[in-house]
């Protein structure tokens, strides 16, 4: 059943091998934990706000309000969803997709992470495919947006899979010192090449206008 007030609760992307959606908050108590477990090597820093520098408790309940903000401040203007990556009914991540007037720019930025103990089984790859496909064949978008750290050679090859090109170079604190980030971009027809067929998205009518979609005329 769609939930009736916020029905992004009723939005499903499934593949063959895992589930995207939004998480309840038990489910979000269960994603710290897999955060806390471990998402990269300590030595390292993958992400561009150093969020896993937290220690615990502060960690989880970091990405408990992250997640209840992102919800609290939708607007159709300015958006993020922040869907849990479910593998046979497990959460073992998030997918993130985004936006600023999409209704006019149809365009979109994704970000994610993975816990460490799912990470090297293909997992990463076929949540970013399932993303793209709610983006490009859900939601009409035009262009999507990434990027990553000069030498973040996995999720600089994911994109890579999936046509993204390289869309300039920028400098930003990573950590206590400067780096460069590798700015991407895929178009719709780059996408398009790439696109699969077994990647099903439902309950997204009714959410079209959080998204500052007009729902199908009919």
């Amino acid at each position: 059943m769609t939930p009736r007030h916020w029905p992004l609760f009723g939005l499903r992307v499934a593949t063959p091998r895992l589930e995207l959606r939004l998480p309840t908050d038990a489910e979000l108590d269960d994603l710290a934990d897999v955060a806390a477990d471990g998402v990269h090597d300590p030595a390292a820093m993958p992400f561009m706000t150093p969020w896993t520098d937290n220690a615990p408790p502060g960690l989880q309940q970091g990405l408990l309000q992250w997640n209840w903000r992102q919800r609290a401040e939708w607007t159709s203007e300015r958006w993020n969803l922040g869907l849990g990556v479910f593998v046979e009914g497990h959460i073992v991540g998030v997918q993130d997709i985004g936006a600023e007037r999409f209704a006019v720019l149809r365009s979109v930025t994704t970000g994610s992470w993975l816990g460490r103990a799912h990470q090297g089984r293909g997992v990463g790859t076929e949540m970013r495919a399932a993303v793209l496909h709610l983006a490009f064949a859900g939601l009409g978008a035009l262009e999507a947006h990434s990027g990553a750290w000069t030498d973040n050679m996995r999720s600089l090859g994911v994109s890579a899979r999936f046509g993204y090109e390289a869309n300039g170079r920028r400098r930003a604190a990573r950590r206590d010192a400067a780096d460069e980030i590798v700015d991407l971009r895929l178009t719709r027809d780059r996408w398009a090449a790439h696109a699969r067929d077994d990647v099903t998205v439902t309950g997204l009518e009714p959410c079209l206008a959080l998204f500052g979609l007009a729902p199908p005329e009919g």
